[in-house]
């Protein structure tokens, strides 16, 4: 299993074209986000200055053209953490550069070939398995063998044809924002 720096260090140092992101959980309990998930939760005001930097990477990697893109599976209703990740993150992170798409569960069937886990893969190439522990804990990335490759591409398309735009997805369901619903 990689650290943080080694999954870091491993993906700065692949990436040239594209980084695809596979992400099944409900809620991931990530330290850089626990006071702002908090004040999101309590109903407080949001803080651009804090996603700036992120933002700023997504910006140049699409100046470089490096294409990022994700699916996330979701169902509704959706959790609190969720509705938080697309209000906070994803309503920026999708003007930025990164192709963001929502595969709702609730609204369709699983699609054969979907992987149980999370995973990246950079440049259609090198593919790191992201490992989560109780509650969304982070536990670090493994690197899967390139003999892997055609099942995780597999996985990335199933995900990817029917899933929806975050944009059209998130406006086709106002249920979810903030400002309709008691967190």
């Amino acid at each position: 299993m990689l650290s943080e720096a080694e999954s870091d260090d491993y993906f700065d140092n692949r990436i040239t074209k594209s980084a695809f992101r596979l992400e099944l959980l409900d809620l991931y309990d990530v330290e850089q986000e626990t006071e702002e998930f908090s004040r999101f939760l309590a109903g407080g005001p949001f803080d651009l200055a804090e996603q700036q930097p992120w933002l700023d990477v997504l910006r140049r990697e699409e100046e470089a053209g490096i294409r990022r893109y994700r699916v996330h599976v979701v169902r509704t209703p959706l959790t609190p953490y969720l509705r938080y990740e697309c209000e906070w993150g994803y309503v920026l992170n999708e003007p930025a550069g990164e192709e963001i798409n929502i595969l709702d569960l609730t609204e369709q069937p699983e699609p054969d070939g979907l992987v149980d886990h999370d995973f990246w893969l950079i440049d259609d190439q090198h593919i790191l398995r992201v490992h989560y522990g109780d509650a969304g804990h982070y536990l670090g990335m493994e690197l899967i063998d390139e003999s892997e490759l055609p099942r995780y591409r597999r996985a990335r398309d199933a995900a990817l044809a029917p899933a929806e735009p975050f944009g059209s997805w998130w406006a086709r369901h106002p249920e979810e924002w903030r400002a309709n619903r008691a967190t």
